[in-house]
């Protein structure tokens, strides 16, 4: 994954709300340990790469259960893995820092207090911390104001900084990944990620291109002092419309001739990916990769049988349960490109606010269960379970190529059908029995079988 760099930019509708008790606690848990397989096979290194990836982070949020394309995500996953994490900062090595609010503002503090008791430099990480808001509140203007300041830490002293800011009057918000893997300086192009939408000019001090603006206004602030610099802009602000030359927006200020020479010798910042995350709540068949949906699907029914045997006896959830640990499967081990649909992993427990469909708890829990026994026997020499988890994705990246686009309306128009039979329950209330189940019984479909081309 690209390390101390921008790795792509995505909007983020503002949503109102809280996360209901029974979601949140349910996210500590599966966060928990869905950090832990990670961290089991991969290194906790690699976490933290993951947390500073735009689309992996989106995609986390959204396998567990919040809503797919808010800004809901950011706060809801730092505060479940701050909650998750604490029992096992001992064993794992890694500490989530800040919050919203009032405890972003408490990063430094326990910086410190972790330093101290861990043996890390715990004020420089403290000064870190500050300077990574300072950067995107002040030197990164783009409309956004920061509330929310996530600080995740190893104990070897590596970490990864998300953090988000709001734009209320544009109901959108914008959220910046950092990681001190690869960081050589604060102002000198130094994001792992920048996510949000375009909101027109943007002064970003922060750009490689704008250390000769840097260096100019550290000299301009030397040799004519802030009282001459406050007259000097109130005269240009008076200028400002009057001298205008045609096509230039209001609020333009032409500051001096080599400025535009410098902006045009300078190479044009590269392509980045851009994720853009819809206004409209509910998922629809364009959000979803289809052929990797069914692949997802088709690995459950062809891998399920074999590797989770047992897990299939329980009557009407056990295959269910194999389809969204596909998608939890992807989660822990799918190659970066695999997450340019956040909403696909959706579909693996739903959204509080009943889009796709009402969160599924007894999927859920059964979901949490697998992967706790997996990690707790991989902890013991005993790695086949979670061996299991990572064939039913190699399975998956195998069966995309020859795999019929599955029909994403359908899928979603069955879970939401079935949905009391295992246990949907959203912010609205839990799931009625539906027309359906009555006229069936109550029995959950068939899983979704793989077509041949």
């Amino acid at each position: 994954m690209t390390q101390g760099r921008r790795s792509g930019s995505a909007d983020l509708p503002l949503h109102s709300g809280h996360v209901p008790k029974w979601l949140a606690d349910r996210m500590t848990r599966l966060g928990a340990v869905i950090s832990e397989a990670i961290v089991h096979h991969y290194g906790r290194d690699e976490l933290l790469r993951r947390l500073a990836h735009p689309f992996w982070f989106q995609s986390f949020g959204a396998v567990m259960g919040m809503d797919w394309h808010s800004s809901g995500i950011t706060t809801s996953v730092i505060g479940a893995l701050k909650r998750g994490l604490a029992p096992l900062r001992g064993e794992l090595g890694i500490h989530v820092c800040g919050g919203r609010g009032r405890y972003s503002r408490q990063t430094p503090h326990e910086l410190i207090a972790i330093g101290d008791r861990i043996g890390f430099d715990g004020a420089a990480l403290a000064q870190a911390s500050r300077l990574t808001a300072k950067v995107d509140s002040t030197a990164v203007q783009d409309g956004f104001d920061l509330y929310l300041h996530g600080f995740i830490v190893t104990d070897d002293g590596d970490w990864a900084v998300v953090q988000q800011g709001m734009n209320g009057a544009r109901r959108q918000a914008r959220r910046y990944h950092w990681l001190s893997d690869g960081l050589t300086s604060f102002v000198d192009a130094p994001h792992a990620a920048i996510d949000g939408s375009p909101q027109g000019v943007i002064v970003n001090l922060a750009d490689r291109r704008a250390e000769p603006s840097r260096r100019s206004q550290i000299e301009v602030l030397s040799s004519l002092g802030p009282d001459r610099i406050a007259r000097e802009l109130a005269t240009l602000r008076s200028l400002d419309g009057a001298e205008r030359h045609p096509g230039q927006a209001p609020g333009f200020v032409p500051f001096s001739p080599g400025y535009q020479q410098i902006a045009h010798e300078l190479d044009p910042q590269p392509l980045l990916p851009n994720l853009i995350m819809p206004a409209h709540h509910e998922v629809r068949a364009s959000d979803v990769n289809a052929r990797r949906l069914r692949a997802n699907l088709a690995a459950a029914a062809d891998r399920g049988p074999a590797d989770f045997s047992d897990l299939l006896l329980t009557p009407g959830v056990g295959a269910r349960t194999v389809r969204a640990l596909a998608m939890v499967a992807e989660v822990l081990h799918g190659a970066p490109y695999r997450f340019s649909d956040p909403a696909r992993f959706s579909l693996a427990h739903g959204g509080k606010d009943r889009h796709p469909f009402p969160v599924p708890l007894k999927v859920y829990d059964e979901t949490i269960r697998v992967l706790k026994s997996a990690v707790r026997k991989a902890k013991l020499g005993r790695a086949e379970e979670l061996g299991a988890l990572q064939r039913l994705d190699a399975q998956a990246r195998t069966l995309e190529r020859d795999a019929a686009d599955a029909s994403v309306s359908a899928l979603i128009a069955q879970e939401r059908r079935e949905s009391h039979a295992y246990g949907g329950r959203s912010v609205f209330g839990t799931a009625q029995v539906s027309d359906y189940e009555i006229n069936h019984g109550g029995r959950p479909a068939a899983p979704v079988q793989r077509r041949t081309p």
